[in-house]
């Protein structure tokens, strides 16, 4: 019996009379399923709108984070929302074509983002999916599906803009995010795709769950059109009628957590264990950077945060390094080894999976320790388990056998004010005999490698957090057409910066949308756009007015304390001065939906359209004073609620109206208000003018 004999008759026989835990690697017993990508989604919606203008270098540096390879996340996919001019979860993203007539490809800064990550990544693979739709697309049924080639035909045209305009090859198209999918139509956009010369993009369907599974298994011509399977948030399960299908199965959106340690174990821990629970061969995170305001739904969800584009300020947080361990030393192509030679739980707890190079010459495992408190998503709920210290032993077959050493990177997560130590090198492997062992204690990440391509990425510290800079103005003169102004987030309707009619306004933030699009969420026929901070309480706010007399809202409105956005929007509160034309009259609420009314009337003077005006608020305490052009209104009391939000701006229906020369300061300061220069006292009539000179 020779010495290697012995040795290996010694391991298997040590681990059969119950020493832990031995586990055979070998790729002689076959391969398991292609790996296709670790990635991140912007939108669904606005969720990387605050990164649009960030101050250079620090942008670069966040993109590099993200998309460079051997650098940071290395993400392998970026997923990106079709805008479709409705609110879908912290904002509305804007459509290539508002109307039918309609087809523009400056808007939207989802573009810009896909030019990026293609600049650092050439390989990296990119995948569109419509929350929302313009009404158009359904004839005004409210149904993408009612007329199926014209749907499709909007999805190509997206597809045909991003490579005609930005020379962008979309690789992946979804259907409708976690609505119901629609037989007849991806059946339909699947031959159209073909019929137009893009037959090589690859259709996802349904982001959503996993039933679909079930007609792809009885409808033969259903199935030819689905390319891949992919789902939402799946709690690493998938099901038997998906596996029968075939087809790769993908967890096309999950994560969805707040990102601290207990998110970065989620991330490890769904990285893993979706293929080894669930044979998902892909895995994206919603979202891809927060990049919108914390206080808007799901804060701070994604793999790292840039929410402060006029300080500079971004965190590297610890959901890029857990991607790195996968992302770093695997790429798209690769395989996993079969389940129980490669892939598999450990026996006190925690997952490991082993991938290999198409030639077989380089190998990875990734190996997670996550402890169930430390690793809980935010969706689904996640049964009870346990992980415990252990040592694992490996013994590496087949082709493998020969590997003579394993570079190591290793992520210690830790928790209640202890220092975490990420994505650090750690001393080499070697393998005797293709044998090795390993220590793993709980909440673990260890990538054990043939590659030497790691890296963790960095740079100096980026410059400290600061407020939203009061006073704020933006007269959005410097902007390109059809962009979108800064800092600001829509959160229902569409604005673009425009050309004015007006020499004396020049270029103008617009709100575009006229007609009801196909919505994800939000049912209000008027429009709001926020900003600034959650936080504030005195505040003035202006902006000059123009309401057009064809195609124009009913009315426009100037907001303070706003104190929510999102699918919610609708229900938000703080104080709305609004003004309607084609009666002249006003009202005051505390709420979006004007249910509150605290005052409403008769303006003094005509408000006419194509005529631009300023509207004024001035709030301080439970104080609001309320202006017209020069002219002094009203005073109010708001209720002890209303305590403090966003500034905004909008329209009271859908419809054109231009605003400009937004301007924000402290109530309080120097100079803040027209009602400094009078003795204004609740209730003042009659009303007076300011003089000229004393605007501000």
């Amino acid at each position: 019996m020779t010495m290697v004999t012995k040795a290996v008759l010694l391991w298997i026989g040590s681990w059969l009379v119950g020493a832990c835990c031995g586990y055979f690697v070998d790729d002689s017993k076959g391969l398991g399923r292609r790996f296709d990508g670790i990635g991140g989604l912007s939108g669904g919606g606005a969720t990387s709108k605050l990164l649009v203008n960030y101050p250079e270098p620090q942008r670069s540096e966040i993109l590099d984070f993200l998309f460079k390879p051997n650098f940071g996340a290395s993400l392998q996919i970026l997923k990106v929302e079709i805008g479709g001019d409705g609110q879908s979860t912290d904002g509305t993203e804007s459509s290539h074509m508002h109307e039918s007539w309609d087809e523009n490809y400056q808007r939207g800064y989802e573009w810009w983002l896909m030019v990026e990550a293609k600049k650092r990544n050439p390989a990296i693979k990119l995948y569109g999916l419509s929350w929302a739709f313009p009404g158009w697309v359904g004839h005004g049924s409210g149904n993408p599906y009612k007329f199926p080639n014209d749907t499709a035909t909007y999805i190509i045209k997206w597809i045909l803009g991003a490579k005609r305009v930005y020379n962008l090859d979309i690789d992946y198209i979804g259907i409708w995010n976690e609505r119901n999918y629609d037989i007849v139509y991806v059946e339909t956009l699947k031959s159209m795709l073909q019929e137009s010369g893009l037959g090589k993009i690859q259709v996802v369907v349904a982001d959503g769950g996993w039933d679909v599974s079930k007609d792809v298994l009885k409808d033969p011509t259903f199935a030819a059109a689905v390319d891949i399977i992919g789902t939402h948030y799946p709690g690493t399960k998938t099901s038997n009628d998906s596996i029968k299908t075939n087809k790769p199965l993908w967890a096309s959106e999950d994560y969805s957590t707040f990102n601290n340690n207990i998110g970065a174990g989620c991330w490890a821990r769904i990285l893993n264990q979706n293929y080894v629970n669930g044979f998902m061969t892909s895995t994206i995170s919603w979202n891809l950077i927060a990049s919108y305001y914390e206080s808007l739904p799901y804060g701070r969800d994604g793999l790292m945060t840039a929410e402060e584009p006029w300080s500079g300020h971004y965190v590297v947080d610890n959901p890029i390094w857990v991607s790195a361990h996968t992302t770093q030393f695997a790429n798209i192509g690769w395989n996993y080894l079969m389940h129980g030679y490669g892939v598999g739980h450990l026996d006190n707890g925690g997952s490991y999976v082993s991938l290999v190079s198409p030639d077989r010459k380089n190998f990875t495992m990734i190996i997670e320790t996550m402890t169930h408190d430390h690793s809980v998503c935010i969706r689904p709920g996640l049964p009870p388990y346990k992980v415990v210290a252990q040592q694992a032993e490996f013994k590496l077959d087949g082709s493998l056998d020969g590997i003579q050493e394993l570079h190591v990177w290793k992520t210690t997560l830790r928790y209640g004010g202890q220092l975490s130590n990420v994505f650090e090198r750690e001393a080499s492997i070697k393998p005797y005999l293709g044998m090795f062992t390993i220590t793993l204690d709980p909440d673990q990440i260890y990538t054990l490698t043939t590659m030497v391509t790691g890296m963790k990425g960095s740079y100096s510290d980026p410059p400290p957090s600061k407020p939203f800079p009061l006073p704020y103005i933006d007269t959005y003169e410097s902007y390109a057409e059809f962009s979108e102004a800064f800092n600001f987030a829509p959160q229902i309707g569409v604005w673009e910066v425009r050309k004015s009619s007006s020499p004396s306004h020049g270029m103008v933030n617009r709100q575009v949308l006229l007609s009801t699009p196909i919505r994800w969420c939000t049912k209000s026929q008027g429009t709001i756009n926020i900003g600034g901070s959650n936080k504030w309480a005195d505040v003035v706010v202006m902006t000059d007015v123009f309401i057009p007399s064809v195609n124009g809202s009913k009315g426009v409105f100037l907001s303070a304390r706003v104190d929510r956005g999102g699918c919610d929007s609708d229900n938000a509160k703080g104080v709305f001065f609004m003004v309607y034309p084609n009666n002249n009259t006003f009202l005051v609420s505390t709420d979006f939906a004007t249910k509150n009314v605290l005052k409403s009337g008769v303006l003094p003077k005509p408000f006419k359209l194509d005529t631009w005006y300023t509207l004024n608020l001035d709030v301080q305490g439970t104080d609001v004073f309320v202006f017209l052009d020069t002219t002094y209104l009203f005073h109010v009391n708001l209720p002890s609620n209303i305590k403090q939000g966003y500034v905004g701006y909008g329209t009271t229906s859908l419809g054109f109206a231009d605003f400009d020369n937004l301007k924000i300061y402290s109530s309080g300061s120097v100079n803040e208000s027209p009602r400094k220069d009078f003795n204004v006292e609740p209730d003042v009539l009659p009303l007076f003018e300011i003089h000229e000179s004393q605007r501000l």
